[in-house]
């Protein structure tokens, strides 16, 4: 029964590709084998889909952008049209996208801006649920959860394992540190270190991403050293400079106080408090 049902919707191109009739696939898109294309998508030209990856109906796609392996796109998606800044004229910017991500119904993803990187950038195997949003020159690492309808302004950068809650916003240059948690509604507009939670609007801090780190297979002592860093960047009313100073020979112990401290210090918009 699955065999003749996917006989019904899809027209075999080759023996490695399965694209459906209706889809409108542009000569200069470049489609690897064992791509999957459903009924009513569009790929326009400057599009390059690896192998693996499954496009299902009515998704829109874009150039110049390239989509790694094992990616699934479903439907009403939007990928890789050009920005709606009003400084974008159509410059042909670019969207990477690595593997194994999950771009879920509805969600869409610009391309670069001249005046900025150019290039908008998203790692592996993340998951981006219904109708999140990821704006031009915006830099995602890899094991990302975008939460239904978060939405991540222009030039955003967000770390490894980083978690938004649904409809939470994030303000354009912001970043969200890895293994961060930002809550349902959050509405961040600083910098998020890596490894805390936020909440409110505008989001606030409170305390580190405990239950996060531990399913994500932190160690005890790990977690527990990054409580210490948090009290003193947080709760012993030290500037962020002897807040530092204080735990740096946790740092240097410790590669995720190392990282959370990192954050603080490359932060250009100042930290959540």
């Amino acid at each position: 029964m699955k065999s003749s049902v996917k006989q019904l919707y899809f027209v075999q191109i080759d023996q490695n590709n399965m694209h459906h009739e209706t889809a409108i696939i542009d000569k200069k898109a470049k489609i690897d084998e064992g791509v999957t294309i459903g009924p009513y998508s569009v790929i326009g030209p400057g599009v390059r889909i690896s192998k693996g990856t499954i496009i299902e109906s009515h998704v829109i796609l874009s150039g110049p952008t390239k989509i790694g392996k094992n990616n699934h796109i479903f439907q009403f998606s939007t990928v890789g049209d050009g920005s709606p800044d009003k400084k974008y004229k159509g410059e042909p910017t670019k969207l990477t996208i690595g593997d194994g991500n999950q771009i879920r119904e509805g969600v869409t993803i610009h391309r670069g801006t001249v005046q900025e990187k150019g290039v908008t950038k998203i790692g592996n195997n993340n998951l981006l649920l219904a109708y999140s949003h990821v704006a031009h020159d915006c830099e995602i690492a890899d094991n990302v959860v975008l939460t239904n309808q978060a939405a991540l302004a222009g030039a955003v950068k967000v770390g490894e394992g980083a978690i938004l809650g649904g409809y939470a916003i994030v303000h354009q240059y912001c970043s969200i540190g890895a293994y961060s948690f930002c809550a349902m509604g959050s509405a961040v507009n600083k910098d998020v270190p890596a490894f805390v939670r936020v909440r409110g609007n505008p989001a606030g801090v409170y305390g580190i991403n405990s239950i996060g780190l531990r399913r994500q297979g932190f160690s005890k002592s790990a977690i527990e050293s990054l409580k210490s860093a948090y009290r003193s960047v947080y709760r012993k009313n030290l500037t962020v400079e002897e807040a530092l100073k204080e735990i740096r020979p946790l740092a240097t112990k410790h590669k995720e106080v190392k990282l959370f401290t990192s954050t603080i210090k490359k932060s250009t918009r100042g930290i959540a408090r």
